[in-house]
């Protein structure tokens, strides 16, 4: 099992619902609301005044089989939207209940 982490503009949030929907990614744990700045580029999204943008991320646990074609997807959108703010992360699940 692996664990996506998945940090995106709140602005793709059907998209990336869709995604995981496509993929059969059913459980997942969801923040509406979380603050980031990229590592290299791009503005801050902070839900501030002065950075108004926000972001959601999603904690996703699936079998090792689902990874590639769940992070192949959302590479492909973070490509047509590159301005938008997506990033995804994957962790090796080494126990659960």
């Amino acid at each position: 099992m692996k664990a996506i982490f998945i940090s995106y503009n709140q602005s793709l949030s059907e998209r990336v619902m869709s995604v995981l929907d496509h993929h059969n990614a059913r459980g997942f744990t969801k923040w509406e609301l979380t603050a980031g700045r990229g590592s290299e580029d791009g503005e801050p999204h902070y839900a501030t005044h002065t950075w108004p943008a926000r972001n959601s991320s999603i904690l996703s646990i699936v079998p090792d089989h689902r990874v590639k074609p769940i992070l192949d997807a959302l590479r492909e959108l973070d490509h047509q939207l590159p301005n938008h703010g997506l990033r995804a992360f994957v962790w090796e699940v080494v126990d659960q209940i």
